[in-house]
């Protein structure tokens, strides 16, 4: 523990090690699972908390999590047929990559003047089955005056450039569906019918099954209310071009996801982001809560 009575990051083991930044002056908190894909399992800011995570999911080291915040490489969704081809050479590539389903490294923690802990994943020989690049990806998480910052480097240790769609899917919860996002985006695509649509007050995603993408966004940021005392608040760096909204029917969270790209965008190349041999690409992500 550090002299610094206000940040202080503490493992805790909940089935797997878990470790809790805390800022205390803020009465805020986020939880971090590296062994669970690096995964942000909660997230407290000014005592409101955030997230909505289905604790079974999580607890089941096969199942793909329901909650929290999973971090998306090097696909955002899906592929047709969950594959696709590169340089002449077919690949298998399930939902939202393989970053969310690997254990990540522990690289640092800080307690000085903010909570932080970084951590890495790097290719190996089971990445290299589904994307034939060499990687490296730090993360570090922030937690400083009541708002958590993750930062990220996305290394391509490899001599071609690596193609790559990243992103994240934090599930926030709330029982409303139909929100008014505030935003700059004046269209979206509906992927349950393909349609270009007009942002026009709520969208409902009620009796959606597929998401809906923001198309035309200019602005880095994007907010909504999540209770009647708080309203979230996303900024993020311009490589998230797009913000992608998901629901299921009968569960009390939204999804508000920061994407790269599109859909498909592996296999459809319109708009494919490259990181060029030996570079870096770093990118930035923070949450916050805004109280009213």
């Amino acid at each position: 523990m550090s002299t610094n009575m206000n940040y202080s990051v503490v493992q805790v083991q909940d089935v797997f090690p878990v470790y809790e930044l805390r800022d205390a002056a803020s009465n805020s908190l986020a939880r971090i699972c590296p062994e669970r894909g690096g995964i942000m399992t909660e997230l407290v800011l000014h005592g409101q908390s955030l997230f909505y995570l289905d604790e079974a999911t999580f607890r089941d080291p096969a199942a793909n999590i329901r909650g929290g915040n999973p971090i998306l490489f090097p696909i955002c969704g899906q592929l047709p047929s969950k594959q696709y081809e590169w340089n002449g050479t077919v690949y298998p590539m399930a939902n939202h990559g393989v970053a969310r389903v690997l254990p990540w490294e522990v690289v640092s923690v800080s307690e000085s003047s903010e909570a932080a802990l970084t951590i890495r994943l790097t290719s190996n020989e089971q990445t290299l089955q589904s994307y034939p690049f060499a990687f490296e990806l730090l993360f570090t998480y922030r937690l400083k005056e009541g708002q958590l910052h993750l930062e990220q480097q996305y290394i391509n240790h490899s001599d071609e450039p690596m193609p790559m769609v990243a992103g994240f899917h934090p599930y926030f919860a709330t029982d409303s569906k139909a929100i008014v996002y505030d935003t700059d985006a004046t269209q979206y695509l509906d992927y349950n019918d393909n349609q270009v649509k007009q942002v026009s007050g709520a969208i409902d995603l009620s009796e959606l099954v597929e998401s809906v993408a923001l198309l035309d966004a200019s602005e880095q940021q994007i907010a909504f209310p999540l209770s009647e005392t708080c309203t979230v608040r996303l900024t993020y760096s311009d490589c998230f071009k797009y913000v992608v909204l998901w629901s299921v029917q009968g569960k009390p969270f939204v999804c508000v996801e920061p994407w790269m790209a599109k859909n498909e965008e592996l296999v459809v190349r319109e708009e494919l982001p490259l990181v060029e041999a030996g570079a870096t690409l770093a990118a930035s992500l923070t949450f916050a809560c805004d109280i009213r």
